[in-house]
């Protein structure tokens, strides 16, 4: 039966398709052998869409025009405790949807941890390995992010610090990351009322959205150049080139004065990588298409790449992106801190692991750029281009559980 048909049905009979909701029950052991501490007793799960400001190309088109979806989770414990997460999908970025995202965490993950212990994030990652076998890489990667933030805030919240201690990489109460403004133009004469927003903002520094037309890019690169000089300059192109025009683009983007070059190509083009980093043009990253260390790995010995444009929600959440940072610094490889146009608790989670890992670099979340609701009770404070880091147990965040009911949709 067709996904419109179903809608069809349930708008008749009165139910709709998907709407928040909660999992509870006698699920799994407790967390091993000899575990008396507090267990995963229930799941709640609120997909909502964020409304939205401004052009992003991820945005457009009939399900992108009506907002940010996203799911956020509640993980409950058997003591009354609990912690919030955020999955993050887009349909014109990924192959996760809201719809999609919803189904597997209601349906897949969240059983398999009812009843487990909060502490063994290793544990419920194999269980929902086992919920959702690994394809290629981790299955369902964006979705199950929100788990792995969630299950961190519980865990911190258990026991009264901060997530960055969770890792001993504590950092300071009054922790802040420089922001990068993101200018996604259709022609150049958008170009400079952009920059002047960011500006007006307190932005000092722009990434740009390039491909597919390499001259187009390299104007683009030039003019923003222009008008920021001091900027770092950083083009993504989200695997929008084929090959030669990757090629053309990287000589003209580093005479425009770019300072690195994202996914010129799709992931799975590896010999398009390695000619392109042994050009030399511009530092090549990757994004798209490392998921699991395993890619990252892999990738790092064909020479692929000089290194990566790290996303808590792309790879399954803060334990991923944990080994992978650590993997480029072992490895001398440059990263970035980047983002899926992260809401709130998501926003909160990647600032956290940033700053506990000393990102030098402006970090493009562009979030609170595009974003205009919020869920939290103090939102995550954006002044002059710096983002503060929340601090406290958990993600340093309360969420107000009314401004998220008043988000939430059926689909």
């Amino acid at each position: 039966m067709s996904l419109s048909r179903r809608r069809f049905l349930a708008a008749a009979a009165g139910t709709p398709l998907l709407g928040a909701c909660s999992i509870a029950g006698p699920g799994r052991p407790a967390g091993g052998p000899g575990s008396a501490g507090p267990v995963v007793e229930r799941i709640d799960l609120f997909p909502v869409r964020y409304p939205m400001t401004g052009y992003f190309k991820f945005f457009t088109g009939p399900h992108g025009a009506v907002g940010r979806a996203a799911v956020l989770i509640r993980i409950v414990a058997s003591d009354g405790s609990s912690g919030w997460g955020q999955s993050v999908p887009i349909a014109k970025w990924s192959d996760e949807t809201l719809e999609t995202a919803f189904i597997a965490l209601r349906d897949y993950y969240a059983p398999a941890l009812i009843g487990r212990d909060p502490a063994d994030l290793a544990g419920a990652h194999a269980a929902m390995d086992a919920a959702i076998a690994p394809g290629f890489s981790t299955g369902m990667p964006i979705t199950r992010a929100g788990i792995d933030i969630a299950l961190h805030d519980l865990l911190g919240r258990l026991r009264g610090v901060h997530v960055s201690e969770l890792w001993g990489r504590p950092i300071a109460a009054d922790a802040r990351l420089t922001l990068s403004w993101t200018v996604n133009v259709r022609t150049l004469d958008e170009v400079e009322a952009l920059v002047a927003a960011g500006r007006e903002r307190g932005y000092r520094h722009f990434n740009i959205k390039v491909g597919p037309d390499p001259a187009f890019d390299t104007e683009l690169a030039r003019h923003v150049r222009g008008l920021a000089p001091d900027t770092f300059l950083w083009a993504d192109a989200n695997g929008g080139y084929d090959l030669d025009s990757a090629l053309r683009a990287a000589r003209g983007l580093a005479d425009a004065g770019v300072d690195v070059l994202e996914a010129p190509l799709r992931p799975n083009r590896i010999s398009g990588y390695q000619r392109l980093r042994a050009l030399g043009a511009l530092p090549i990253l990757m994004d798209e298409g490392v998921v699991d260390i395993v890619e990252l790995e892999e990738f790092t010995e064909l020479g692929m790449l000089d290194g990566v444009a790290m996303k808590p929600s792309r790879c399954g959440g803060l334990s991923s992106n944990r080994r992978q940072i650590e993997h480029c610094e072992r490895s001398g490889l440059l990263w970035l801190g980047s983002g899926l146009t992260d809401p709130d608790v998501s926003f909160a989670a990647t600032l956290a692991l940033y700053a506990a890992y000393g990102l030098e670099r402006p970090a493009a979340l562009n979030g609170p750029q595009f974003l205009t609701a919020d869920v939290l009770r103090e939102p995550v404070r954006v002044e002059d281009g710096v983002a503060h880091v929340p601090h406290g147990p958990g993600l340093g965040i309360d969420v107000d559980e009314d401004a998220v009911r008043a988000l939430v949709v059926t689909v």
